[in-house]
């Protein structure tokens, strides 16, 4: 890929995110980035040849080829309408990573048609193992492999139809949360068993980690497969997975999952 400039408009937790796996992954080696937030006190600690930072969105616009949106779905309008005067048709790639925006809210709010990719990373992306879900309109289908090459340096891509977009999002994104939050339940039950927490938290980490690696590893094998091999007649995991599931562990978290579906889609109305 030639040398190109990127631009992450909104340098908060995921806009951040993102320049630390695009650090990590090799990106700004070749490229440049520039980096915006309206405080960038807490930008401060950046220190890196290839980096950018300002307040002046406008002037990052110009100076960029590809442009992250990451701001909040409310100030997305108001931002496109500051640098509505610098966007060029010809010139600029635009990402949306925004929550519960769709590329056809973006394009009735821009005076030109511009390619746009509408990405959903999750803050993995940090340590290069993130799971990008992309959707793209009409001009974006030319550039979505360009986009891809860029987000296959910090984790894993998949093009979806965007009417999944939604559902990615509480997949993806949102299921970093969840499994924190399972691993976190791990470490307190490993404390309750009787090991130190730093013990407990380590011991949780590497095994989910290594759960995970074993459904990757083994060319797609089913979940229920690697449980078989862990289960044995009357023994102590079959009696801790049926003793979940009676408290409702499946059902709590397919729960969890359609009720920040039902959210996402509230946040969707309250966008237009």
């Amino acid at each position: 890929m030639i040398q190109q400039t990127i631009a992450i408009l909104g340098a908060g937790n995921l806009g951040l995110a993102i320049y630390k796996g695009l650090k990590k992954g090799g990106l700004l080696e070749n490229n440049k980035l520039i980096l915006t937030r309206r405080d960038i006190s807490g930008l401060i600690g950046i220190k890196d040849p290839s980096v950018t930072i300002t307040t002046e969105n406008p002037k990052a616009v110009e100076e960029a080829d590809i442009i992250i949106f990451a701001v909040q779905p409310k100030q997305l309008k108001g931002l496109l309408q500051e640098i509505s005067p610098v966007l060029n048709p010809d010139k600029h790639t635009l990402i949306s990573v925004i929550t519960a925006v769709t590329i056809q809210e973006m394009e009735e709010s821009l005076s030109g048609k511009f390619p746009i990719i509408r990405a959903m990373p999750n803050t993995a992306i940090a340590v290069l193992q993130s799971m990008t879900c992309m959707a793209y309109n009409d001009l974006g289908k030319s550039k979505i492999g360009m986009v891809q090459t860029i987000f296959n340096c910090v984790g894993k891509t998949l093009v979806i139809q965007e009417e999944l977009m939604q559902a990615a999002t509480v997949v993806c994104a949102s299921g970093i949360a969840f499994w924190m939050r399972f691993i976190r339940a791990t470490t307190q039950g490993g404390v309750q068993l009787g090991f130190d927490a730093e013990y407990a938290q380590e011991i949780a980490v590497q095994t989910c980690l290594g759960a995970a690696s074993l459904l990757a590893g083994n060319g797609g094998s089913h979940p229920e497969s690697e449980i078989d091999k862990v289960t044995t007649p009357q023994g102590c995991t079959i009696s801790g997975l049926n003793e979940m599931e009676h408290n409702g562990l499946s059902s709590a978290l397919i729960k969890g999952l359609v009720k920040s579906y039902e959210r996402i889609n509230k946040m969707k109305e309250t966008t237009k």
